[in-house]
């Protein structure tokens, strides 16, 4: 019977078979989504990887990004990029990640890697290459003495406008398995980007280059002051490939009287430029006329470039520095700009704060005040633009007490080294180029100072 019974329904024997092959195939699908969706972060990961590169703009940054972030797309524990020299047979720089301390410093006497043994084989042999045994490799010469031990590699070749720059190298996967292909075709694609990213900085280096060199035959070399001392210094925006409009002078215009001016015209590009140029260019012009205080060479200024230009909006501050009986006095006039630092020997860093005039371009008929200050002997006024200290992550107020503490730390160095010290540490971000001029009265000693007789303070202002 039951015989008959299974003979009449015959989809009951074929009934475990079913199950199994639905199994079977839902493993086989959920293998292959599996497999989907680690490609696809796999994909996301290189996406994210080739923006990360291409957001550095300075060469050491860019190839110590691609080493680091190959290393997150496979989960290799260590990477280094090789750099070759101008001749392609050796290596002129070797950039590493990963390393422990320790590690690092087993390593410190070792040198550069001298391009021989497996890594040797990857510049003679630029295709991609996968070691599962390093030791074993027919190119192995062993590792020097420090280095760590390891087993597998992967390496990739990294070219720049078709020639061989250097050779990406990983090792040691974190989960212990060998590398495999999808490792190596990822790691490849990223070596694609890493020679674009590489070619793009490149580029720019060019262009910042040239833009800098540009801006400083625009500048003037500081005449001779003396009894002052001056240091000046002009530093391009972080990001290149832009002009900047910040400008400084100094003028002597004799009899003891020296004038200082510095700018900064909006804009970064060669407009701004050439904007500056002219400005600074018909300043000086103006300037020869010593009877006029700052604030009337200021107004004239305006009316003369609204007349006759088309300039971009002006921040500037303009001073003169005149003889005094006991020292010398500071008399200065503002267009918009920041106020200039001053460090008096035995009393605190200061900012010269007073009233300021609007900037240049905007009103010509609006008033400008005139301000003025008793400096002695050994004071060192500094003025600046505001690329020195803007931050968007801080306020102006936080910035400027950080350039005032800076400046009180390095005030006792020579004047050049000192402005250089000012820029090398600036509390900025660096998106805007930045100038700095300072001045300082001599010791005294009375040998130094100007003759009594010579011209003494006289314009209406305030006095800090």
């Amino acid at each position: 019977m039951a015989g008959n019974e299974e003979a009449n329904h015959p989809e009951r024997q074929y009934l475990p078979d079913l199950h199994v092959r639905l199994r079977t195939e839902l493993a086989r699908i959920d293998e292959q989504l599996r497999s989907l969706l680690a490609a696809m972060d796999r994909l996301q990961g290189l996406l994210d990887a080739v923006v990360s590169i291409s957001q550095e703009v300075e060469l050491p940054d860019v190839l110590h990004r691609i080493v680091t972030t190959a290393m997150d797309l496979v989960g290799a524990r260590y990477g280094a990029l090789g750099v070759l020299g101008g001749s392609g047979e050796h290596l002129e720089q070797f950039i590493t990640a990963g390393l422990s301390e320790r590690e690092r410093a087993d390593l410190a006497g070792t040198g550069l890697p001298l391009g021989r043994g497996v890594l040797g084989h990857l510049i003679h042999h630029p295709e991609p290459l996968r070691v599962d045994g390093i030791s074993a490799h027919p190119s192995s010469v062993g590792f020097p003495s420090g280095h760590p031990h390891m087993h597998t590699l992967l390496g990739v070749a990294i070219s720049v406008r078709g020639e061989i720059y250097g050779d990406l190298y990983l090792s040691e996967r974190r989960d212990g398995r060998p590398f495999d292909v999808h490792d190596e075709n990822v790691v490849v694609a990223l070596a694609s980007a890493a020679g674009i990213a590489i070619e793009k900085v490149r580029l720019f280096e060019r262009v910042r280059l040239g833009a800098e060199q540009f801006q400083r035959l625009l500048l003037p070399t500081l005449p001779d002051l003396r009894p002052f001392t001056a240091a000046a210094i002009y530093r391009p925006a972080a990001r290149p490939s832009q002009l900047g409009g910040d400008w400084y002078d100094a003028i002597p215009l004799g009899d003891g009287t020296v004038a200082v001016v510095i700018g900064d015209v909006v804009g970064h590009d060669l407009k701004a430029a050439a904007s500056m140029a002219s400005t600074r260019n018909m300043l000086r012009a103006l300037l020869f006329d010593q009877s006029d205080p700052p604030s009337t060479i200021l107004a004239q200024l305006d009316r003369t470039l609204h007349a006759i230009t088309s300039n971009p909006v002006t921040t500037t501050t303009l001073a003169r520095i005149e003889p005094e009986e006991s020292g010398w006095r500071l008399h200065w006039s503002t267009a918009g700009h920041v106020p200039p630092l001053l460090i008096t020997p035995g009393r605190p860093v200061e900012y010269l704060f007073a009233e300021p005039g609007v900037p240049l371009g905007v009103d010509p008929s609006q008033p400008r005040p005139d301000h003025s200050r008793f400096l002695p002997p050994e004071s060192t006024v500094v003025f600046f633009t505001d690329g020195l200290v803007e931050h968007p992550e801080y306020p102006i107020d936080e910035s400027l007490d950080r350039l005032a503490d800076l400046a009180t730390v390095h005030v006792d160095l020579p004047l050049q080294e000192f402005v250089q010290a000012l820029a090398d540490h600036h509390p900025s971000d660096g998106h805007d180029d930045l100038a700095i001029l300072a001045l300082r009265t001599p010791h005294p000693d009375p040998g130094a100072w100007p003759p009594a007789e010579r011209r003494r303070g006289g314009y209406e202002g305030s006095e800090g």
